[in-house]
């Protein structure tokens, strides 16, 4: 078994793709308010939505608080990509790396899709892939939506 991996989903965003990006860019730390998985994001160091920037989250996953640690890599605009690598956390604890991007795309004239993409190494071949955290990556965008759609 290999030690690295790569994990993908798309969803469709009704709320609009440049509304999802623009929140969780420069808005992280209201992302608790549109769901009860996050409970906080605390800028470390740098400002919100720029590449460099250290943020702090806290959350639940998998029915324990948690917390992660993670530099914003990379901010592209005309792609609506977000690059954020674990620094310090919980994930460290199982992986030697991991990367979650959020990408936004349109998908014919309609329809906007949200792609989370968690790339990542285990630490050993007793590490299990992170299905369940893409699966909380999912229902936390599902959450935004039903939020951002309540407040449009």
């Amino acid at each position: 078994m290999g030690l690295h991996g790569k994990l993908v989903a798309a969803i469709e965003f009704k709320a609009g793709g440049d509304v999802f990006h623009d929140f969780f860019r420069h808005t992280p730390h209201e992302v608790p308010t549109a769901t009860q998985y996050v409970h906080g994001c605390d800028l470390i160091e740098g400002e919100f939505g720029h590449a460099g920037s250290i943020i702090c989250w806290t959350y639940t996953h998998d029915g324990k608080r948690r917390k992660a640690k993670e530099l914003v890599e990379i901010v592209d605009e005309e792609k609506k990509l977000i690059v954020l690598r674990v620094l310090e956390g919980d994930l460290l604890e199982l992986y030697k790396t991991f990367v979650v991007t959020s990408h936004v795309e349109k998908k014919g004239e309609d329809i906007d899709l949200v792609t989370w993409t968690l790339e990542y190494e285990m630490l050993n071949e007793d590490v299990e892939h992170p299905i369940t955290l893409l699966s909380y990556f999912i229902d936390i965008t599902k959450d935004m939506e039903s939020h951002l759609v309540a407040k449009a």
